[in-house]
């Protein structure tokens, strides 16, 4: 892969790293749980980069690959993620170090979304992002009309879980 690429790739991850931070505490409730998945969404991103043709926003499709990451290996299994040796890449992402001090007041709707399925989870996720329906079911491969639906159901169940 030529430099340029590479440069375009770091540069990308970089700007929009938050995307797979925020991925990761959806998924995972440790530290290294943590960084084990953001290391596999950033080399799974990696791989997938040379196949990226711009039809969406780079942050969409980052999404979209970070969130069926997590997903796949969430299915597979549900003890720790299992990781890939990063060593052969040629070059060294800095992950910066992620402060959820902000976050600790959302600890209560986090656990709430986690005892979600993991399609729900990712849908209410996006939907957090302030994504657009069409975003959405761009981003998990569904239609729009579902998309809507399937998120009323989930705000219902949200309510149920947080207001027993």
């Amino acid at each position: 892969m030529n430099k340029e690429l590479e440069h375009s790739f770091v540069e990308q991850l970089q700007k929009h790293q938050n995307i797979v931070h925020k991925v990761c505490r959806l998924y995972t409730d440790n530290a290294d749980a943590h960084n084990d998945l953001f290391q596999e969404i950033t080399i799974q991103l990696w791989r997938a980069y040379p196949k990226f043709r711009g039809d969406s926003k780079f942050s969409t499709w980052m999404y979209r690959v970070g969130l069926n990451t997590a997903i796949t290996l969430y299915r597979k299994s549900k003890r720790r993620v299992k990781t890939q040796a990063f060593d052969s890449v040629q070059f060294k992402i800095k992950a910066d170090a992620y402060d959820d001090t902000e976050e600790e007041q959302l600890k209560l709707m986090y656990n709430a979304i986690r005892q979600l399925n993991d399609i729900d989870k990712a849908l209410v996720f996006l939907y957090l992002e302030d994504k657009n329906y069409k975003e959405i079911s761009e981003t998990l491969g569904i239609s729009e009309v579902n998309a809507r639906v399937k998120m009323n159901r989930v705000k219902k169940k949200l309510k149920t879980i947080l207001n027993p």
